[in-house]
């Protein structure tokens, strides 16, 4: 059987796995627990959604640990400080390198416990200097931010970025997990829920290729600035306590 087949890793019985979605930034939102304690963490919530996200929370009777972010977004305004105002005892995350506020600031390597569950926060700069991957082992899972898209990659022409670190980081921390590892985007434009090491290895269009190749392509995609970037960076260094909603 081909790699693009294999068989991925099932969810143990007591891991939680929730995929929500924010249509106006395409931005998907992990809720993660442990059902039988029933801690939670949240990975890139939207500041619009965030009571969609509390709500499910409480109706699932779960207790949100952590609201964390894979980077500092520049498309959305993270729901992370709302989610403290509407939760108790709730802690922001991100990574020491983002240049935002928050409860806990992380570096490579660092784990992040809900129940008996964990996640390894892993340094994968290029898009930010500040993102980072999140992997939970058991599962089979990463959650790879803006660094690698489904068949793409985050951009490298704003907020420190920086196309040859980008290869790296994912040729060297993402590209090395297991093949039938499944990979979880911040973001996707066409649909797609998710994708594995595998596919992207071999059908990645930019990050299949060599890194010379990869460089020119990402310095030819001539895009224009992410719509929110004025509003959005500049409330996510203050953990998206800015315009929330009433």
């Amino acid at each position: 059987m081909c790699a693009m087949m294999s068989t991925r890793i099932p969810f143990t019985s007591d891991f939680f796995f929730r995929q929500l979605f924010d249509s106006v930034s395409s931005t998907y939102t992990y809720l993660l627990a442990d059902l039988t304690t029933k801690e939670a963490i949240i990975i890139d919530p939207v500041l619009e959604l965030a009571q969609r996200d509390s709500q499910l929370i409480n109706e699932l009777g779960l207790q949100l640990k952590f609201a964390m972010n894979t980077h500092m977004h520049a498309d959305h305004i993270t729901g992370t400080g709302y989610l403290k105002k509407l939760l108790p005892n709730v802690q922001s995350v991100i990574s020491s390198k983002s240049g935002a506020k928050a409860d806990k600031h992380i570096s490579d390597g660092d784990v992040i416990r809900f129940g008996r569950h964990e996640i390894k926060a892993t340094a994968t700069p290029g898009h930010t200097n500040g993102c980072m991957s999140y992997i939970n082992f058991e599962q089979g899972i990463a959650f790879t931010g803006d660094t690698l898209l489904i068949r793409g990659c985050g951009r490298t022409d704003f907020q420190e970025g920086d196309s040859r670190t980008l290869y790296k980081s994912v040729h060297e921390k993402i590209f090395t997990l297991p093949d039938n590892f499944r990979l979880f985007p911040a973001h996707d434009y066409k649909g797609q829920l998710e994708t594995t090491v595998a596919e992207e290895k071999q059908y990645n269009p930019r990050l299949s290729k060599d890194i010379d190749t990869f460089v020119t392509i990402m310095e030819n995609l001539n895009l224009p600035p992410p719509k929110f970037i004025d509003k959005a960076v500049p409330a996510n260094r203050e953990c998206g306590l800015f315009d929330i909603p009433k």
